[in-house]
């Protein structure tokens, strides 16, 4: 059974493909790239994942879709970058910026607790979109570690791992990772549909 997402993002569908279920198989939405984008208004992960689920649904058909909203939360920075974590450092924005005005907002500060946050938005065919959340606790550190992952992974150290999501292969990310485990409870209430 077909499941379209509704992401540009290569590494966010890689990881979302790595944690579906039998029967579902994850494939991005037909024809993406040629849609619009969809405006990110809202103020939190929850309100953007439905508002994107919502716009791309009219594309969809029958097809059940997915949309999500994921970022970074920083303890000393009032939970920010947020849902501003994709264009954080502006408009145009890429990793290499945004880890780097990560770093020079957190240059003095002491506590660097930090969490991924994701929510996806589901809507079936002719019902409401119903959200999953998932959540990873970490730290963020003085330096970027690793050369995998993508986002704000060299930075995000995990301690049960020891290491950053970007020192760690995608399936042991996977694992333990907010969009793992928000797919995780996605497949959860589609295997009992």
């Amino acid at each position: 059974m077909i499941l379209y997402c509704a992401t540009g993002n290569p590494g966010k569908l890689r990881e979302f493909r790595s944690a579906a279920r039998a029967p579902w198989e994850i494939e991005a939405l037909p024809n993406l790239t040629g849609i619009p984008a969809p405006r990110e208004t809202g103020t939190s992960f929850e309100e953007n994942a439905i508002q994107k689920a919502r716009y791309y649904a009219q594309w969809a058909g029958e097809v059940p879709i997915f949309a999500e909203d994921s970022g970074l939360e920083v303890d000393a920075l009032d939970d920010a970058p947020g849902v501003y974590s994709a264009r954080f450092a502006g408009p145009g924005a890429n990793d290499a910026s945004n880890n780097q005005l990560l770093l020079d907002r957190l240059q003095d500060a002491a506590g660097r607790r930090a969490r991924y946050v994701a929510v996806i938005a589901l809507i079936l065919p002719g019902d409401a979109p119903r959200t999953f959340r998932g959540v990873v606790d970490g730290e963020i550190l003085r330096e970027p570690r690793g050369s995998g992952g993508f986002g704000y992974d060299p930075l995000f150290f995990y301690p049960p791992f020891g290491a950053t999501f970007a020192e760690v292969s995608a399936e042991r990310k996977l694992t333990v990772s907010h969009r793992g485990r928000a797919v995780e409870r996605m497949m959860d209430f589609l295997s009992d549909c």
